[in-house]
């Protein structure tokens, strides 16, 4: 069969948990979606192995891309910090108000 027509998520999924519940066979569930018994074989191991690392993740803590995420945020809020500063004294010097002070004299 040809590669399928682009099928919902939630088309797949209702596919799928009908296979897994028992209510049609591996066979029939691609006959009534048209698609080939590979697609639905793909979409069934995606759907069991997202759950399996859903699960796993559960306990361990944040995922790998949320860690990568936290950190990125880390590093922005730190960049955008020093760049504060920098304008701040870019400022001031603008100003005249940096250097010496007037009572240090």
């Amino acid at each position: 069969m040809a590669r399928p027509a682009a099928i919902p998520v939630e088309e797949k999924t209702r596919i799928v948990l009908s296979i897994l519940s028992g209510e049609v066979t591996v066979a029939e569930a691609p006959r009534r979606a048209k698609v080939s018994e590979q697609w639905v074989g793909n979409w069934k191991r995606a759907f069991l192995e997202a759950g399996r690392t859903g699960l796993a993740a559960g306990k361990s803590g944040p995922s790998t891309r949320e860690a990568q995420l936290e950190a990125e945020v880390q590093d922005l809020t730190q960049a955008l910090g020093e760049a504060h500063l920098e304008a701040r004294v870019w400022k001031k010097s603008a100003e005249g108000q940096v250097g010496p002070s007037r009572t240090s004299r």
